[in-house]
């Protein structure tokens, strides 16, 4: 703690010092510099266009000079603008581009031109809603938005579905999300929540996708940010308004694989405002073919092996809703409080015929997990008339109840014979039931604060607290595990501006943890450590809205409930799963270049990174010393197993080869190499990639069409090999009722019921293989009606009604993600 408290005084003390004494030294020549500042809104409905392209020209040699786009309100900010007469060209894709004459003078440098309004082009204008609505790919300011609300496949699907189509994610046959193969921090409208610390792929599976409006990838996190997460952050921002009125909408859809719900209400009276959601989710039991052979080379050269043959028939039943409340005192004054329940369950019947070194029996098991979860957070915010300055502080409750209950059953049909020609004896059935509940308690506490120093300055910082108890109960084993956790932090962040198009942003953040757990009533697990996450960035704006972004920071992946649970799940008796409470956080080191533009209405956005991890976190797949006789039984768990470094790249492109045909491609690639002297693991380098494909039609009379497919390479491990797999889906969808509802069919690897997942694990003399057939076909049919009448009014000064820390775009209008 003493650490802590000298790297938060010495912040302070830095910060203190920049702000009172400016970078740089000498007499400096004397600059007039100011700003142009507007607002560009669509002709006909009167709504923002987010992200039109904004040039500054200057009139005597109709050199450009400056550009930006335009942020989600409409606002757009032209920074450093010496005295001149300029044009200012503003275009977007289906309006007609503007051009207008601006003048700032030396007396008068800050220009604020007003409201700039666009109209649709002759061919778009009778399908302006669709026109002026979001792209479904953004790349913004200091992330890369996919706008799940415009994808009209996901209609039916849950946030796995959502996640596979987003730029440089991928999730793997588990459901685990991934970012350019390494993991990720997921937030839901910027907060962390109790259900994805427990396990990401559960908690994505219990969120209706047509509660999601949008989801955005961070790659390279402000120290501002937790360092949690080696890969970057992911949020998903859940659908809501903030006009005036009372809106909401209900959507619903019924399939062959899954059938789901989902209700929104959002109202607001003056300053006061309500928001509502509730989503229901219910998965048919469906049979997955599971195939396993487990095979050991004993000490004489002979073989142990068991294999099973069956099947699993799990379902998925849940519920989640929300309620929140935000109000506004004044124009400065500002709190809000939200409140999020999860509860689902899944799990099901199973059985396999099995063979133990040729002995055949039969295996029958149950499985059933439940996950409970709840988040309440209180939100206050105070700004001033000083544009930019914002002060905070946040608190957040987290409480969670999840259970785990097994039975396995094996039945031995024919008689064994000890001894080859004796007689034979029939075995009793063996029975082997277990079960496991946890108990999650965490509380969080932080504040910020953003001083402006100068237009071209911004410093931010902000301390955290984070307190969690894990006590996981082990029925009547004796065998509790009790974790506590605490981390307190502490960060600063400077942005600054290096001429007229060179921004540059850079930061440190300090966390200490320390943690006591305890297994049963004698094995202990304590330990703290201290950490230093830099992160820079720089990023200089080009010609036509183009841009380029060098950034490095360093992050941390402590691993959860999920990798240090010492519980044995035997549901499967021969291979038993267990977690490691003695895991060591992950520190990964993030380098990334990135290049922006766009060419006649397409975009196109490419990065190359390199990263390095140190005590990497792999599942591992062990032999149970002992049960060689009776065949061999295998233990997975996690283990740190070596230092891995990583070079990668990812392509996203987006064309329009008609106005209302769109093309898009998100290709991703990134090698795989892990070492340890110490272990003796060297796994060689290998190359893992993954591709989507979609195509989308918007046909007259409000029909609309969209194709999409995705391809995943081989993933790699230390120890072994998954294939390949591929899936790809389609949806038709018409407006109807004046464009207030829609009705539609979408469907989900329609030409293949299964998809086929084959795994391949090996050892110094051992050997696993697993084959599983999981059903993912799907036709389904989803309705969607919204409601309500909103009246869009300007937002009020300083008040940001948004729970996610954004990075400033006036000051970083170059950065790219």
């Amino acid at each position: 703690m003493k650490k802590l408290i000298l790297l938060f005084f010495g912040l302070v003390l830095t910060i203190g010092a920049n702000a009172q004494f400016p970078m740089g030294g000498g007499t400096a020549k004397k600059m007039v510099t100011g700003r142009i500042t507007a607002v560009i809104l669509d002709s006909v409905t009167k709504k923002p266009i987010d992200y039109a392209t904004v040039s500054l020209i200057k009139n005597k040699d109709n050199k450009s000079v400056n550009g930006a786009v335009t942020d989600e309100r409409g606002r757009l900010t032209l920074s450093n603008i010496s005295p001149e007469d300029y044009k200012l060209s503003i275009g977007f894709m289906g309006y007609k581009t503007k051009i207008i004459t601006v003048k700032t003078t030396p007396g008068k440098p800050d220009l604020n031109v007003g409201t700039i309004y666009l109209s649709p082009t002759a061919s778009n204008l009778k399908e302006v809603e669709i026109s002026g609505q979001a792209a479904l790919i953004e790349n913004k300011v200091d992330k890369i938005v996919y706008n799940a609300e415009q994808d009209i496949t996901n209609a039916g699907g849950d946030a796995t579905d959502v996640m596979r189509k987003v730029p440089m994610l991928s999730v793997d046959v588990n459901g685990n999300l991934q970012m350019r193969g390494s993991a990720v921090r997921v937030l839901i409208n910027g907060k962390p929540s109790g259900t994805m610390a427990n396990s990401v792929a559960d908690a994505l599976k219990m969120i209706p996708a047509e509660q999601i409006k949008s989801v955005e990838v961070i790659t390279s996190p402000s120290a501002k940010y937790d360092a949690e997460g080696s890969g970057g952050i992911v949020n998903i921002i859940t659908k809501k308004k903030s006009a005036e009125g009372t809106s909401g909408s209900v959507n619903t859809s019924v399939g062959t694989r899954s059938n789901n719900g989902a209700f929104n209400l959002n109202a607001k009276t003056g300053r006061l405002s309500l928001t509502g959601s509730l989503g229901v989710n219910h998965a048919y039991p469906q049979n997955s073919l599971v195939r396993s052979f487990n095979k050991s080379v004993l000490s004489d050269g002979s073989l142990s092996t068991v294999s099973q043959d069956g099947y699993s028939k799990w379902s998925r039943v849940g519920y989640n809703g929300s309620v929140g409340v935000d109000y506004d005192f004044n124009n400065y004054h500002n709190i809000s409080s939200n409140v999020k329940i999860n509860r689902f369950s899944n799990g099901g019947p199973g059985s396999s015929n099995v063979l133990t070194n040729g002995f055949p029996s039969v295996n029958i098991r149950d499985m059933d997990m439940g996950f409970n979860n709840l988040d309440w957070n209180i939100d206050y915010r105070k700004t001033s008339k000083k544009e930019g300055e914002e002060f905070s502080v946040s608190a957040q409750l987290t409480t969670g109840r999840n259970t785990s209950d097994y039975s396995n059953r094996t039945i031995f049909s024919e008689p064994f014979f000890p001894t080859p020609g004796g007689p034979g004896v029939m075995l009793p059935d063996l029975i082997n039931d277990g079960s496991n509940t946890g108990k999650n308690n965490e509380y969080t506490l932080q504040s910020d604060y953003v001083y402006p120093i100068s237009k071209t300055t911004t410093l931010e910082t902000g301390i955290k607290g984070i307190s969690r108890n894990i006590i996981s109960n082990y029925g009547e084993s004796l065998q509790d595990f009790d974790y506590d956790q605490k981390v307190a932090s502490a960060y600063g962040v400077l942005g600054f501006k290096l001429g007229k198009k060179i921004t540059a942003k850079a930061g440190l953040r300090g966390e200490y943890t320390d943690i006591n757990a305890m297994s049963g009533h004698k094995d202990k697990y304590d330990k703290d450590y201290m950490n230093l996450f830099p992160s820079a960035v720089l990023s200089q704006a080009l010609k036509g809205g183009s841009s380029i972004k060098l950034s490095y920071n360093k992050r941390i992946q402590r691993p959860s409930l999920f990798y240090l649970n010492p519980f044995e799940n035997k549901s499967d008796q021969y291979n038993v799963m267990r977690g490691n409470p003695e895991l060591d956080p992950e520190i990964t080191q993030n380098m990334e270049l990135g290049y922006s533009t766009f060419i006649k209405g397409s975009v196109i956005n490419a990065s190359v990174f390199y990263r390095t991890t140190k005590d990497v976190i792999e599942s591992a797949i062990l032999p149970i010393p002992g049960t060689e006789a009776d065949g061999q039984r295998f233990l997975t768990t996690y283990l740190n197993i070596g230092r891995s470094q990583s070079y990668g790249m990812n392509v996203f492109a987006s064309y329009n080869p008609k106005p209302k045909w769109t093309l898009m491609t998100n290709l991703g690639l990134n090698t795989y190499e892990v070492n340890n002297q110490a272990s003796n693991v060297n796994t060689g380098t290998f190359v893992n990639y993954t591709a989507f494909f979609r195509s989308a039609y918007a046909l007259p009379g409000g029909w609309n069409t969209e194709l999409w497919g995705v391809v995943n390479s081989p993933r790699r491990t230390f120890q072994g090999k998954t294939d390949a797999m591929y899936f790809y889906g389609g949806a038709l969808k018409k407006e109807i009722m004046k464009k207030k509802a829609s009705i539609g069919l979408n469907v989900l690897n329609p030409f293949s019921r299964d998809l086929v997942i084959n795994t391949v694990n090996k050892g110094s003399n051992y050997e696993q293989t697993t084959n599983i057939h999981y059903p993912l076909r799907s036709f389904g049919v989803n309705f969607s009606y919204n409601f309500g009448k909103l009246k869009f009014t300007q937002p009020k000064k300083g008040v940001k009604n948004d729970d996610v820390k954004k990075e400033e775009q006036g000051g970083m209008g170059g950065v790219q993600n």
